[in-house]
């Protein structure tokens, strides 16, 4: 299964969703691989050990026609990781916006899935639409769709949702989709607010799970760890293993249990 978490608005939880999905993944005996596909690399960062070499990130994938599976790297109580660079921010100048380079990743991923078709692939997407997140809107199974409970974030998943309209006629499908709250604050009515304009919009594709507001998924990263390492305890340990379980029973997340 594929999966890329998107949203066109920074700040509203792609990179830690994409974390601590992938460190629950890991946690129940299936490992999944993380790619970086954000030029920002706060991905990369967390992982500590990443590569700095643009030759050895995901940029080599496109520039040097390099494999995905000679960029993959080792992260302990993850799975393995596909580090961004910075070069990635000029694949869109390079290539434009051909069919060739827009399905890309898809292949890439197609060829790893042949040796390794039971492995989950978490994609951390920029905050943009272009030649990337595109990429990864056309290599995914299902997005999952981050929203802050702040009303600008709102309008930014409805600016998704038209623009996933416009490209599924030239998809030919309709991309499976979840809009997931985060920074959800219950003592502030507008995050109520918020989930319940989400869920008269969107219905049943509006995750039931919430990530709270926690100071243990916020300062976790900094520490290049996932939430459940910092404090498995924590709120947002709680939260993101709640998520976890939703996904795999809305059968998003298939799981071989070890």
């Amino acid at each position: 299964m594929r999966i890329a978490i998107f949203n066109q608005k920074g700040g509203v939880g792609k990179t830690t969703t994409t974390l601590n999905l992938g460190a629950a993944l890991n946690r129940s005996g299936n490992p999944p691989l993380l790619i970086d596909l954000d030029p920002q690399g706060h991905l990369s960062s967390i992982h500590g050990q990443a590569p700095l070499d643009a030759g050895q990130s995901l940029f080599a994938f496109f520039q040097d026609l390099r494999t995905l599976q000679e960029l993959e790297v080792e992260w302990e109580h993850i799975g393995r990781l596909i580090p961004a660079h910075q070069q990635l921010i000029k694949v869109d100048s390079i290539f434009g916006k051909g069919p060739a380079i827009l399905n890309k990743l898809r292949h890439g991923l197609d060829v790893l899935e042949e040796a390794n078709p039971e492995r989950h692939c978490l994609i951390d997407c920029c905050p943009y639409i272009g030649v990337l997140a595109l990429n990864a809107i056309f290599a995914c199974d299902c997005l999952v769709i981050p929203v802050s409970t702040d009303y600008l974030s709102l309008q930014a998943a409805d600016h998704i949702t038209r623009t996933l309209q416009v490209l599924e006629p030239v998809m030919k499908r309709r991309v499976p989709r979840y809009y997931l709250l985060t920074r959800f604050d219950r003592r502030r009515r507008m995050s109520e607010d918020v989930r319940n304009r989400l869920r008269e919009r969107y219905g049943d594709e509006v995750i039931d799970t919430v990530i709270s507001e926690n100071v243990t998924v916020a300062e976790s990263p900094s520490l290049n760890q996932d939430v459940f390492r910092h404090n498995a305890s924590s709120t947002g340990a709680h939260d993101y293993r709640k998520l976890f379980n939703e996904l795999l029973e809305r059968g998003s997340l298939p799981v071989t249990t070890r």
